[in-house]
């Protein structure tokens, strides 16, 4: 049976280089059942104003979403990486839907929520203005480590694959091109 893959694509803008990646991607897992989100199509309130203390209504585009993160077997998350954090629209797109009784629950007498996620599989792909080596080794990725521990693997999203492409600025047509048949080949290999 093919997976179910869900591609959200984290940058606002819809003419982003994410959004060639999420083509190649999806060029690659040619012949799967593939979805995806475009945040910057989304229209939603960022802001979750009571926290956890009262539940807040999930405007359509919202439980759209959800319902294809629940349908998904595989999620994979394109974005670029702004201030060694995620984009905005996206952190707040997080805070609204991965929410306790949606994502997780938190079990009486343990420390450790129960994962309502277990079972799908992950893949988180990012761009960023600055080399590989220092944003692993000198800022420890923590764009990538809020999303794939912080978020994925505490709702139970494992094992999450990661890739990162940069520096972005004066990155050649040469270059740019090399990642995109990589990122296909991630598609390819996803299916």
């Amino acid at each position: 049976m093919k997976r179910k893959i869900l591609i959200i694509n984290g940058n606002p803008q819809s003419d982003s280089f994410c959004h060639a990646l999420v083509e190649a991607y999806m060029k690659g897992a040619n012949g799967t059942e593939v979805r995806k989100i475009e945040m910057s199509a989304l229209e939603f309130d960022s802001n979750l104003k009571e926290g956890y203390k009262e539940r807040q209504d999930w405007e359509p585009d919202l439980q759209e979403a959800m319902d294809q993160i629940l349908w998904a077997d595989h999620l994979v998350w394109v974005y670029p990486v702004w201030w060694y954090s995620l984009p905005a629209k996206m952190k707040g797109f997080i805070d609204r839907l991965f929410l306790p009784q949606v994502t997780f629950s938190f079990e009486k007498g343990s420390p450790l929520p129960k994962q309502l996620l277990k079972g799908k599989t992950g893949r988180i792909i990012t761009t960023a203005d600055s080399p590989k080596w220092y944003y692993d080794w000198f800022m420890k990725a923590p764009a990538t480590h809020q999303l794939k521990r912080g978020t994925l693997q505490f709702c139970g999203v494992k094992p999450v694959k990661t890739a990162f492409f940069g520096p972005m600025k004066g990155a050649s047509d040469k270059k740019l091109n090399r990642w995109l048949s990589k990122t296909e080949k991630m598609g390819r290999i996803d299916a």
